[in-house]
């Protein structure tokens, strides 16, 4: 599998899925307020999940190609406007072509902000950094939702497994 073909499709899968949530965030009860709400109090809420989902691919694709990309830094405050941002990614995403992804053995230098500074193959980057951080914060808004009562289940999170289905259990 290629660079392109283990990031772009899976983030723009990924982007639709969690709009998919969104949109049934919006008829919940809470609607809006449910950006401020969080697994534990220790951790971000799930405004700023959103914010470092919506980033994730725009940094990997800085990263892995010569494009640039600029993080955004601060957090919706709808439901609405987040779902707006990672269209706004999406579409960022759909203009990136196959030829333009660095090979998987280049060195990527890495600087996160506080401080620390990783160098790894663009492989390596795709593998253990960008695609882990994104589905952790994908995971970590389902289960914001999810435990704010928001009627998801595991058919919302993997809906792209739907077209795969052979059988269907019987009752």
């Amino acid at each position: 599998m290629t660079l392109f073909e283990s990031t772009l499709p899976i983030y723009r899968r990924s982007l639709t899925t969690l709009s998919a949530m969104l949109t049934k965030a919006q008829a919940h009860e809470g609607g809006d307020a449910l950006l401020d709400a969080k697994l534990a109090d220790d951790m971000h809420p799930l405004a700023t999940q959103l914010r470092f989902l919506s980033n994730q691919p725009g940094e990997a694709v800085a990263r892995l190609t010569d494009r640039t990309f600029t993080s955004r830094d601060d957090n919706e405050t709808t439901l609405a406007s987040a779902k707006a941002v990672l269209a706004e990614m999406d579409g960022f995403l759909a203009g990136v072509e196959e030829n333009e992804l660095v090979d998987a053995h280049s060195t990527i230098v890495m600087d996160i902000p506080n401080g620390m500074q990783f160098t790894l193959t663009a492989e390596q980057y795709v593998r253990d950094w960008s695609l882990p951080n994104f589905y952790f914060h994908l995971t970590t808004a389902y289960a914001i939702l999810r435990q704010a009562g928001v009627p998801l289940g595991k058919a919302d999170f993997v809906p792209h497994m739907m077209p795969y289905i052979t059988k269907m259990p019987t009752e």
